[in-house]
């Protein structure tokens, strides 16, 4: 995989199962924070699954749409565009009443320096959100950053493991769920709360700054030396399934690949296909930031792309010097300061 065409026809390739969950959902799409990094490309299944499954909804993505041409770009998939401050109320107030919401907005980059805004976007903004959609069905992307850093013999925290979020940004993500659960009580709101730990694409993630550094010969650092991961396209698709399955209070689910992913390891596949050696900065710990993924993949089935297929294709960018989104996962923060 080489190019953005290529990488975005894969991402928006629906599988049977979602055609299927697609065509007995009732109502439309409206999606809320679009213009991040996976917004497009879940507005793009969830349309490519409507029409293929020959059904009647509408995708709406909302964002502010401040730059670019990502407005137009939807707007050519047959996908509705809103442009909207979400916190401004009034605005907010404006949006259509819609049977399902997926809940994208929120702020993890740069949270250090600029906390008010991370807690209004993380935490007050989805009370403002249940209110407003109190009638909806909500699926509201959170994050394994909720869970501590846990054992590695443990296999990863499952939902039932007590949250305690290390640092600011992801104590905002906690108060986030806390704050949907709350109304999820109050109006009987069907919810998921969708912890996702990480996604990837070829143009960001915990494969491409691992492969980069092999590739480059930056010493890369073992101290948080596992983690999970999932392609985007996986995690996408789960999102818009996970409809299925709301419900008051809300479920929990845990999104991520099935596999503890040694860090060592993958720089070690990235060394082999590039040819160099990797280059190691301390030592593992035995704890990491690991989720434990098994009760989404009863639900949806295990993600279609593997992890060495993920670790080929981000071989392959790399080496083609494929475009990337300058928003590194900081995977290897054990502090919590994002």
């Amino acid at each position: 995989m080489r190019t953005v065409r290529e990488l975005e026809k894969v991402l928006a390739e629906p599988s049977d199962s979602l055609m299927r969950d697609m065509a007995a959902l009732d109502g439309d799409i409206l999606i809320l924070g679009v213009g991040g990094k996976m917004g497009p490309s879940l507005a793009r299944l969830a349309r490519n699954a409507i029409q293929q499954a020959e059904v009647d909804k509408e995708v709406i993505g909302v964002s502010r749409f401040s730059s670019g041409r990502l407005r137009e770009e939807l707007e050519a998939d047959g996908i509705k565009t809103m442009a909207v401050d979400l916190l401004e109320e009034e605005q907010l107030k404006s949006l259509p009443e819609v049977k399902n919401v997926i809940f994208m907005a929120g702020n993890k980059f740069g949270t250090t320096g600029n906390e008010h805004f991370s807690w209004a976007m993380n935490t007050y903004l989805p009370g403002r959100v249940a209110e407003k959609f109190r009638k909806s069905r909500i699926v509201a992307f959170s994050t394994g950053n909720v869970y501590p850093l846990t054992p590695l013999a443990l296999g990863g925290a499952s939902e039932d493991y007590p949250p305690n979020p290390v640092g600011e940004y992801a104590q905002s993500c906690l108060g986030r769920e806390r704050v949907l659960e709350y109304f999820s009580h109050k109006y009987g709101t069907p919810v998921v709360l969708f912890r996702l730990n990480y996604a990837i694409d070829m143009r960001y993630g915990v494969l491409l700054e691992i492969a980069k550094a092999v590739k480059e010969q930056e010493p890369i650092d073992l101290a948080m030396g596992h983690v999970n991961v999932i392609w985007q396209g996986d995690a996408n698709e789960m999102a818009i399934r996970a409809f299925t399955c709301c419900s008051s209070p809300p479920r929990v689910l845990n999104v991520t690949g099935p596999e503890t992913v040694s860090v060592r390891w993958l720089a070690e596949r990235f060394g082999e296909l590039f040819d160099v050696t990797p280059r190691f900065v301390n030592e593992e710990q035995d704890t990491a930031l690991l989720s434990n993924a098994s009760r989404s993949h009863q639900l949806f089935g295990y993600p279609r792309v593997s992890l060495l297929q993920m670790v080929e294709w981000t071989a392959q960018w790399v080496e083609a010097n494929g475009l990337t989104i300058d928003k590194p996962t900081h995977f290897q923060e054990r502090q919590g300061a994002f």
